[in-house]
């Protein structure tokens, strides 16, 4: 079983920072791209950012210059630095992993997409 578990979020003034973690763990044979996605009251879920095993990055331009994300491969983990906050950035955030599971005897393995129960971001003006 693959779990993907998001810390950081919380509520923080228009222009603050906060620092979102999310770490996944189980079964993992490996992990190609990490990323965070968002949804506001009333929208689509959204993309944020990715970032690729080897570290090449994508952001929505909403984003651009102001968050960052980053990744530990070691840890299984991705992060997204956000600065310049602003109210529009409130949304619930998910992180989300494109990766291959292996069974617990070694004898196979699949492609899984696999979701965060997602941290609520609130930015107040």
């Amino acid at each position: 079983q693959v779990q993907l578990v998001e810390s950081g979020g919380g509520l923080v003034q228009a222009g603050g920072s906060l620092r979102l973690s999310c770490a996944a763990s189980g079964n993992i044979f490996s992990i190609h791209t990490m990323g965070w996605y968002r949804q506001a009251p009333g929208k689509q879920r959204e993309l944020v950012a990715t970032i690729t095993s080897g570290g090449s990055t994508n952001y929505a331009d909403s984003v651009k210059g102001r968050f960052t994300i980053s990744r530990d491969n070691a840890k299984n983990t991705v992060y997204l630095q956000m600065n310049s906050l602003k109210p529009e950035d409130t949304a619930v955030y998910y992180c989300n992993a494109d990766l291959e599971r292996i069974g617990p005897d070694l004898l196979w393995r699949d492609h899984y997409d696999g979701w965060g129960q997602g941290t609520q971001v609130t930015v107040s003006s």
